[in-house]
């Protein structure tokens, strides 16, 4: 990616259960959204994905509450800290009793309370969402799609899951398009979503019905890089010069897109209990314009 800053400016960047992000070298002109270079100051942040507060298998993750803590806790031992924390969906498990719905976001939330970092945004995934339009989502955690902007980074969160047909929808695109129209080509964003906006396996729901018009909008945009989770593993695509990263979960992993017959959790192993689950420290070399990805297992 191009969203790069000199590596003797930064400190260490990562995330636990996902990815960390490093600002590029723009920043706001006093006029308004016309980005121009400059110093801006370099930052990190941290991504957390499908939490899946309230699941219950234990052949999947007998223990399914020690993750989320876990993460928390290393979350307040990352020095320096990281400017805010995002969780890209899934913070709790599906269940079809809106009383049972929002008792799992209550809790969820209330696990947060011992996060140090108090600037936390959030994006629903289909287990909070689809099945009442986002509607308990909006009332514990606000909207589901939204902007903002954190020392010269253009942060787009998108809603994928809200509409049960997985699609981003026609006023939403729209709303994308006004936003997009303000910002120079120049300008570094980073896309916040559930899904994947490309078509990864849409034989597991792994895609956006209408994600490619979403890509289409970015596309002309030369420093774009979209975040998601929703598949609960690793893995990096591009499209055109957009790089799209998936988190790993801090539940349970699937498996690598079609290479089972059907979609199902990996089973638990006794012997390595945190299998797929893990963080991902990253570092940008703006000579080369590339960012050095480095994974490691989630640990007790």
């Amino acid at each position: 990616m191009t969203n790069a800053i000199d590596r003797r400016q930064f400190a260490r960047l990562m995330g636990l259960g996902g990815v960390a992000f490093a600002s590029g070298l723009f920043a706001q002109t006093p006029g308004g959204r016309a980005w121009a270079a400059t110093e801006a100051k370099e930052f990190y942040f941290v991504q957390l994905s499908d939490t899946h507060w309230g699941f219950q298998g234990p052949k999947v993750n007998p223990e399914p509450t020690h993750p989320l803590p876990m993460a928390i806790d290393a979350v307040n031992a990352m020095k320096p800290a990281p400017d805010f924390v995002v969780f890209t969906g899934d913070l709790t498990h599906t269940t079809d009793d809106a009383q049972e719905r929002r008792r799992r976001m209550a809790e969820f939330k209330d696990q947060l309370k011992s996060l140090k970092i108090k600037e936390v945004r959030f994006l629903p995934g289909e287990h909070d969402a689809s099945l009442d339009n986002g509607a308990a989502f909006k009332e514990f955690f606000g909207e589901t799609h939204y902007t903002f902007d954190h020392k010269g980074v253009h942060f787009i969160a998108l809603d994928n899951v809200s509409d049960p047909n997985a699609s981003l929808g026609d006023a939403q695109l729209a709303w994308l398009q006004a936003d997009l129209a303000r910002l120079s080509k120049k300008q570094p964003i980073v896309v916040l979503t559930h899904r994947p906006l490309f078509d990864l396996y849409p034989q597991w729901d792994w895609a956006t019905k209408d994600g490619a018009k979403a890509i289409d909008l970015l596309t002309p945009y030369e420093h774009v890089t979209v975040f998601y989770g929703h598949i609960h593993q690793i893995n990096s695509h591009m499209t055109g010069n957009i790089a799209h990263y998936a988190a790993q979960s801090l539940i349970f992993p699937q498996p690598a897109p079609g290479s089972v017959p059907q979609r199902a959790p990996v089973p638990w192993d006794p012997s390595a209990p945190f299998k797929g689950l893990g963080w991902r420290s990253v570092e940008a070399d703006p000579k080369k314009a590339a960012e050095t990805f480095s994974d490691v297992p989630l640990k007790a």
